[in-house]
């Protein structure tokens, strides 16, 4: 037998033949330029972590990974020299503190590394859970995009909330590594609902969720919202109720054994947190404005099916954010990615799954301009990667630089030493290891909380007199003073040394 080939030229005409039979398809381009624009993203945030801007609660969750490096049995209050317990104190960071104690490794770079651990759960999440609601090949990098940039034109900078430029400053934070969990919980909670799923599988989703609940509260309410709503999409058989009522009764149970603190007490701590909280209502067309894309895109699944799980999600998010508007809870403001979320993947889901061709292709461009809108709004985080003396005039307006931490006075201050410290400061010194009089943040655990911030601005008030700073001083046994206005003419205070932006610190003799 014969084995004849064809020529050359047979061989290029079938080439040609070959190309114009298979042209390369816009939905195969689309799908390539999503993967690699997130591809992108994401290494710009791993650039960030490396960096790890310092801004907004950072310095809270080093001091709480220093004292379980310490002490991970009793760790005490994490901010100042008391034996209360500390809703920081979760899971997450009980592993964090464990990782720091064996290897050695600075806090910081801990806390790094916990950065690169919740932004692949994050990922992942994002990857699993996306998969569960379409099975086209886009979809899952689409929704990363709209999780990043669906947001407004004005950047809202909060743990829990994944824009860009906050994930940036919050990647250290158990929010992120909490809010990736619970988008693995609710792609495991879905298998659960569709397959039949045995009883170790619920109480599993029991204790996953009480954890979720333990590591960042605010993601907790955000994921039992998802939840929720997966349950009731689903329509669950007779069969599963049980299943489902032992998973919710074993993850209450976990959440009162908790050692470390009182999770129910939490429920009585709202009044001290809404005055933070309630700029998060303010301007909500310029911060939450391009996720109105999203709450188009729900509409036609809700016509398809009133019981669609981003429907319900969605509609569960807005209530509990309307309810804490019209009842003063503004704490229950940090509920709103409960209905930011559905939204932004509604809006991803539109461009692969909308009807026609034709129908699709709107909606990739609606979402396309509403990402370079938000992409812009968000230009700031190149900022942490690129110095802003090289970033354009427009770009470095939107940059906040980061602060510049207290590292110096650790030659001098050691680890349990108690520093007199106001404002900024009292927020990044025990980050370090010391601990202050008054803790930089709300601590509704700490029983004197007041009378620490009284004593703490009476000390540094001009007409306060000696004999009043050496009895504050002896009753919180102060050995340090950092002064940040360094004008604290006191004799009875030695000046130790000056800080890169003035401030003083004093040794109290």
């Amino acid at each position: 037998m014969t084995v004849r080939f064809p020529s050359s030229g047979a061989a290029g005409k079938a080439g040609e033949a070959g190309a114009r039979r298979s042209p390369l398809r816009p939905a195969a381009v689309g799908r390539a330029l999503a993967t690699g624009v997130t591809g992108l993203v994401l290494l710009l945030l791993i650039l960030v972590v490396v960096r790890l801007p310092w801004m907004g609660d950072l310095g809270i969750h080093a001091a709480t990974v220093q004292r379980l490096r310490h002490s991970p049995l009793a760790p005490g209050n994490p901010l100042v020299d008391a034996n209360t317990p500390s809703p920081y104190y979760s899971p997450w960071t009980l592993v964090l503190g464990g990782v720091a104690r064996v290897t050695g490794l600075d806090v910081f770079v801990v806390l790094r590394l916990a950065a690169v651990a919740g932004l692949a759960l994050l990922v992942t999440g994002v990857w699993r859970y996306v998969r569960t609601l379409s099975a086209h090949p886009a979809a899952p990098a689409l929704a990363l995009l709209s999780l990043l940039f669906l947001w407004g034109t004005e950047p809202v900078l909060w743990s829990g909330f994944p824009g860009l430029h906050s994930l940036a400053l919050t990647a250290a934070y158990p929010s992120t590594f909490t809010l990736g969990l619970a988008f693995h919980f609710w792609a495991w909670l879905t298998g659960a609902l569709r397959r039949p799923a045995g009883w170790g599988v619920w109480l599993g989703l029991g204790v996953l969720w009480a954890v979720i609940l333990l590591c960042h509260q605010f993601s907790g309410v955000v994921a039992t919202a998802g939840a929720a709503a997966t349950a009731v999409a689903a329509r669950p058989g007779r069969a599963v109720w049980p299943r489902l009522g032992a998973a919710l009764l074993l993850g209450v149970a976990v959440l009162g054994a908790w050692p470390y603190y009182d999770f129910f007490a939490l429920a009585d701590a709202g009044g001290r947190l809404e005055a933070v909280h309630r700029v998060l209502y303010d301007h909500p067309v310029a911060r939450y404005g391009l996720a109105l894309l999203g709450v188009a895109a729900l509409v036609p699944r809700w016509r398809r099916d009133h019981r669609d799980p981003l429907v319900l999600f969605c509609a569960l998010g807005v209530l509990i954010v309307a309810a804490g508007r019209l009842t003063g809870h503004h704490s229950w403001a940090r509920a709103l990615p409960a209905a930011l979320i559905p939204a932004q993947l509604a809006a991803a889901l539109a461009v692969v799954e909308a009807g026609a061709r034709r129908v699709r292709a709107v909606w990739a461009a609606l979402l396309a301009g509403a990402l370079l809108a938000g992409a812009w709004a968000q230009a700031g985080t190149l900022g942490y990667v690129v110095p802003a003396d090289a970033l354009p005039g427009p770009v470095a307006d939107k940059y906040r630089r980061p602060w510049p931490g207290y590292g110096w006075i650790t030659r001098w201050v050691r680890y349990g030493d108690v520093v007199m410290a106001e404002g900024r400061i009292a927020r990044q010194v025990p980050a370090y290891g010391p601990y202050t009089v008054a803790p930089g943040y709300p601590d509704f655990f700490l029983p004197d909380e007041r009378r620490r911030t009284a004593a703490t601005e009476a000390y540094f008030a001009e007409d306060t007199s000696a004999a009043e700073r050496r009895r504050i001083e002896r009753e919180y046994e102060v050995r340090w003073v950092l002064d940040r206005r360094g004008a604290l003419a006191d004799p009875a205070l030695r000046e130790v040394a000056r800080g890169p932006r003035g401030e003083v610190l004093y040794a109290v003799r």
